[in-house]
Order: structure tokens, then sequence, then C-alpha cells
């Protein structure tokens, strides 16, 4: 006979660990599908009680009720997405599988009922009249749109129809997760002394373990994590080795069989299209669109094609003096993609006198960690006190207690640094738990998930510099967790509109090159010496260098994601689609997109970035502007500067709309000037 569940008291949903998160001693995989089943009938009943409730609707029998419904199926599904993302095996995997059309068909339900749309409705109707504070108004008007924009008027053919599209589109972005996952373990090349001509200590060093890490001591492995393969193509000498790597990079998701993602993207793109028309929108840009600050697929258009233009020219220019270095240095080949890191590196040595392996060495993983901590108090007042000992979902994870200035515990942070096999790519913030004020309340349990490559045991790990800020940049989506004041669940935290989203990480990352934080931190990971103060003006000198090839390989991805979603009908080989959208915006042969269809697992392995890519560049027009007014005071700390951006921006959440909240920061709106001037296309 098979065990009850008991959601009270067992350690998935009733955490009693240190610092109030789970205990993960006492979890098993195998209890995931059990507790995930009992958690879903629990938050069900939770939502018919609320609906079928006899009262006339409040905004306390309805919105307090369900923004505090459904907490073990929170606090399960927490811990499950966490340890798929970032500690997978087989079981977790086939659970996925199982798990994520299970969630579609639940939350359709829930946003199909009628009878608790009925009191959504009645509410929203008598809005004006209920005398609400503002942010109890917004969280009443962007439910109510949102269970609209989630079929609630539609007729019943509708609804079933719609659920199906969206418990299968669930399925293919697992699928297709898994799929580039998969392809990134598989591939692997290993490689001897013979094949490291050009190799810096640092990225043997990281070749080394990864081989290690599979069982060949002595070798050296290229894997596809961007820690490895990007400075493999950068300093290796071998171009038949960095081609070999580059075309198994841009080919992941698109290996022959299983592991195919071509005919995944074909049919989510026909759902895609299909639901915007069952829901009344001409497409499904125009769909995804509509309740951010862009709008509409115009607007999009008209930020990233003047950028595009500017992005390519200036590739164009550095094209021809990489081909001129190349023939300098014996050879007669056309630069290709895989040559394009290669000599840009050759590029910045002979213009600015230093390259990527002179600057890495002063970017130990540990003290970067501590300037991102650093920059958090000086502006913000909160510290962070490492927890040793504590027990997560690996044992590289790292524990921190955050405080407040007046020392009362602000929450929780915890940091998973190095790439494995069990982890996809990327990197990316999320919560165990959210922060928010309402009923008895509940403090932020946050994590950043990185991909560095883990140097052999003993050794320091070193960043590259586009690592370090990429560090920076999801702990600015960490501190929008960590600092939110909003009382309702709902408005917490990231929960704002995908284009003013990435403002908080995007103008963290801007403290890293601040002198003060580098010259802090900056120090030599063997003698502690500080960065030389000619290093430190080179740095900064080169600082937009690559800026034709970095925008060009973002824009070109931003503008296919939005090309394929604007179209009213989807295309019927979205791979021939992708080739002849880039023919026809001029791509440059030698440079590829930064995330080609197979593997672009923003847009494709869930809906969270699809017709949503363009929202890092739309916020770099609000983080340039922002970071500006730090500029033009003179002190990249100013307190009441500071005050202000924690209280409009890092704290607000959703409870405000973007446009007002960045205007209250600000006390104006920004044109995309300083983003072009920062990206050096001014």
């Amino acid at each position: 006979m098979t065990k009850p569940v008991d959601l009270a008291h067992h350690p998935m949903t009733n955490w009693n660990g240190p610092l109030g998160l789970p205990d993960f001693t006492r979890l098993n995989d195998a209890d995931f599908g059990p507790f995930f089943e009992a958690a879903l009938a629990a938050h069900m009943a939770e939502i018919d009680a609320i609906a079928n409730n006899p009262e006339r609707p409040t905004v306390e029998n309805t919105f307090v009720a369900m923004e505090l419904s459904g907490d073990p199926l929170d606090r399960v599904s927490a811990i499950f997405w966490c340890k798929a993302g970032a500690n997978t095996n087989d079981l977790i995997q086939a659970m996925e599988r199982e798990i994520a059309p299970k969630m579609s068909r639940h939350y359709s339900a829930i946003s199909m009922n009628q009878k608790l749309f009925d009191r959504i409705d009645d509410l929203y109707q008598r809005r004006a009249s209920l005398a609400l504070d503002a942010p109890t108004l917004r969280m009443v008007e962007k439910s109510w749109k949102g269970f609209v924009k989630s079929g609630a008027k539609l007729d019943p053919a509708g609804k079933v129809r719609l659920a199906a599209i969206n418990e299968e589109l669930s399925s293919l972005g697992t699928a297709f997760s898994q799929n580039v996952l998969a392809d990134e373990k598989e591939w692997v090349m290993f490689l001897g002394e013979e094949d490291l001509a050009g190799l810096p200590e640092f990225l043997k060093s990281a070749m080394a373990s990864a081989a290690a890490l599979r069982g060949r001591n002595g070798e050296y492995a290229v894997t596809l994590s961007r820690s490895i393969y990007e400075p493999f193509t950068t300093f290796s000498e071998r171009r038949d080795l960095r081609e070999k790597a580059f075309r198994a990079f841009i080919g992941r998701g698109e290996t022959a069989g299983s592991n195919d993602n071509g005919p995944l993207v074909r049919k989510m793109l026909a759902l895609r299209a299909e639901k915007a028309k069952l829901l009344g929108y001409e497409s499904f840009a125009a769909l995804k669109l509509d309740d951010t600050m862009a709008k509409t697929p115009k607007a999009v258009f008209e930020l990233l094609e003047p950028v595009w233009e500017k992005a390519r020219d200036k590739a164009a220019a550095d094209e021809a003096e990489l081909q001129r270095l190349a023939a300098e240095s014996g050879s007669n080949e056309k630069i290709a993609a895989w040559d394009w890191r290669f000599y840009q590196e050759k590029l910045r040595a002979e213009k600015y006198a230093f390259d990527e392996a002179e600057l890495k060495p002063y970017l130990q993983l540990d003290k970067v960690v501590a300037a991102c901590f650093d920059v958090a108090t000086r502006l913000f007042g909160i510290t962070f006190a490492e927890k040793k000992g504590i027990v997560a979902w690996h044992p590289e994870v790292r524990t921190f207690e955050v405080l407040d200035a007046d020392g009362s515990r602000r929450g929780v942070f915890l940091a998973d640094y190095f790439a494995r096999p069990s982890k996809r790519s990327g990197a990316w913030m999320s919560s165990l738990q959210s922060g928010y004020r309402l009923g008895h309340g509940s403090s932020p349990i946050i994590y950043n998930i990185m991909n560095f490559a883990e140097p052999p045991v003993g050794e320091a790990a070193l960043l590259s510099l586009d690592e370090a800020k990429t560090l920076f940049h999801e702990f600015g989506h960490a501190l929008h967790g960590l600092l939110t004041q909003a009382y309702w669940p709902s408005q917490s935290g990231t929960s704002v509109s995908r284009d003013f989203v990435e403002l908080p990480s995007q103008l963290y990352e801007h403290w890293l090159t601040v002198p003060a934080v580098l010259e802090k931190f900056a120090r030599h990971y063997r003698t502690g010496e500080q960065m030389p103060q000619a290093l430190l003006d080179k740095l900064l000198a080169a600082s937009t260098f690559d800026s034709g090839f970095r925008t060009v390989e973002f824009t070109s991805s931003a503008l296919i994601d939005m090309a394929y979603h604007s179209l009213a009908e989807a295309p019927s080989d979205p791979k021939q689609f992708e080739a002849e959208a880039l023919k026809k915006m001029g791509m440059p042969d030698a440079i590829a997109m930064r995330h080609r269809t197979p593997h672009f697992s923003h847009v494709f392995s869930g809906d969270g970035y699809s017709a949503g890519y363009y929202s890092y560049l739309w916020s770099e027009v609000l983080d340039a502007d922002a970071f500006s007014a730090f500029e033009e005071t003179g002190d990249p700390f100013d307190a009441e500067l500071a005050a202000r951006l924690r209280h409009n921006i890092y704290a607000a959440g959703g409870t405000a709309d973007p446009e007002a909240l960045y205007t209250a920061f600000r006390a104006k709106m920004p044109t995309p000037d300083a983003m072009m001037q920062k990206r050096g296309l001014a």
C-alpha cells in the first residue's frame, strides 16, 4: 500500500533546514512524482473553494486567497526545477517530461475556470469604487488581463483547444531543452600536448580539469561550455581544431536523430501562431508584447534596426583589419567564423597592447564575488555572510545569509558557479522562495547559476572579463529578488515586464569596471598585487573594442526571434527561414548568431523570452542612461541616488508601471543615445 503524502510535514514542502532552506539531505528524487500529484490536487482544492465561495467577491476572499494558495506546489516546484536545470539526471529528466504537461494542464484549468474568472471580473469592473491602493489596483488589473490572455473569455471549444496548445508547447519546450543539454553533454574533443599551441596556462588547466572529470587524466578536453569554447577559439593556433569546435558549438540541437530540434521548432512556431490567432492577436509577437514597455513589434524593430546597421558597419571595418592580420601572419584564407575571435585577440593586442591572458590573472572568482557583495553594501547597505556546511542541490553550492543595514535578515543567497555535465549551459537567476509582505510574509531565497570552468583542486578559478560581467549581471537579478518590498507575491522581485527585467541586472554590470572597484578587487591570484594602472587604463580604453562583433551576434538573434514571431503564419521550414532572413539582413559570413535557432533556449525551451530576446537591448537603453545619472554626480556610489535606485527599481518589483518607476528614479525617460555611446556605435 502506498504511503500517503504528508504535505504539512515532509521536508519536500515543510522546509526546516538551516536559514529556512529545504533540508536537502532528506530529499529523494523519487518523491517528486507523488508530491507533485498531492500538491497539484491541494492547490486545485484551494482554487475550487475560492471559485465556489457564495459570498460576494472581495479583494480578501478572492485575490488574497489566490495569491496565498498553492504553497506546497510552489515549494516542490522550486526544488524540482532548480535540480532540473542545475543538477539533473535520467530520473529528473523523465519526470520533467511528465510533469511539464501536467503543470500546463493545471494552470490552464485555473485560468479557464469560469466561476473564478467571474469573481475576478466582478472586482475588475468595480475596481474604481473599491478605494484600492495603487499596487493593489495594478494587481487586480494585471490579474484580469492575464486571465483574458490565458483564454478566460474563449468559448468552450476555444478553451479546450488553447489548453491543448499550451500543454503541447510545454512538452515541446522540455524536449528542446533536453536535446540541447544532450548535445552539450555528449560532444567533447580530447587533445594531447601536441594540440595546445597558443593556449594560455589558465585554459590548459581548465581543459585538463574537464578531461579528468570525464575520466581522461593526462589529456585536455574542449567542451561546449562557453567558459572553455570561447577562450579555445580565441587562443588556439590550430585552425582545424577551431573549426571543429565552432561547428559543434553552432550545431547544438541540430544533431541528426533524437536530438534534432528542427521538427520541435517548426511545431512550436505553428502552435504559437495558432494560439495568438485564437486569442485575437495578429501574431504571437503582438500577443507577447501587449503588456510590455515596447507594446508592439513595430517599436521593437525601430529599436533594433538602427543598432543593427551601425553594428554591421563596425563589424565590416573590423573584418578588414582581421583579414590584414591574417595575411601578415602568412594565411591566405578568408576570415571565417572560427577565425574571428583568434584574430580579434591579436588586433586587441596590437591596438591596446594587452590580451585576455594578461587580464585574467586579476579576475579571480572569489575576488569578483567579493566585489559583487561590496558594491551591494556600498549602494544598498546590505551585507553577506557565508555559511559553511549547508547542504544544497550539489556540494559546490555556496550559501550566504543576507543582512540589512540594521542587522536583520533580508534573505538567503545561494551560488552555484562551475560547469558540469548535469547542468544546462548558460547563466541564470531564480528563487526557491520569493519575498513578499502579504499574510505572514516571506523572506526571499535567491540563487545564481553559472557555468565557469572549474580549475584543478587547489588552483584558483580565473574569469574572463565577459564572465566577470556575467557574474555581476546575474547578481543584479539576484538583488532584484533580494531587495523586494512588494506586498503582493505576484509583484515580487523580478515579476515585471520582460523588457524591464534586465534593467537591474545590466545596470549592475557597470560597477564591475568602476576604477575604485577594480583597484580594490582586481588582484593577482598569486601575488595579491593590484592590477597595474597601465593595464587598468588599457582595459577601460578597450571597453568598446569588439562592439561590432558582440552587437551583431546579439542583434541578429533578437531580429530572428522577432521575425519568427511577427508572422501571422509560421514558416514551414525554420532553418531555411533563418538562413533567408539572415541573408536579407546582410549578416556577415564571418560572424554567427549568438543563439542559432536549434539551441536558442531563451526562446524555445519555454515561453520566457519568446518574442522577447530584444529586451536585453531595450533594457540596455535604460541601464546606460541610469548609470549616466551616477556619472553626472561624479560619484558611482552617490547615497541619494542609490536610495532612489533601491526604492524605485530594485525594491519596487511589479508594483507600478515600469515607465513610472524609471521616471521616479531618473525624472525622465531615456533615448538610445547613451546605449549607442556605451557600445561604441555612436
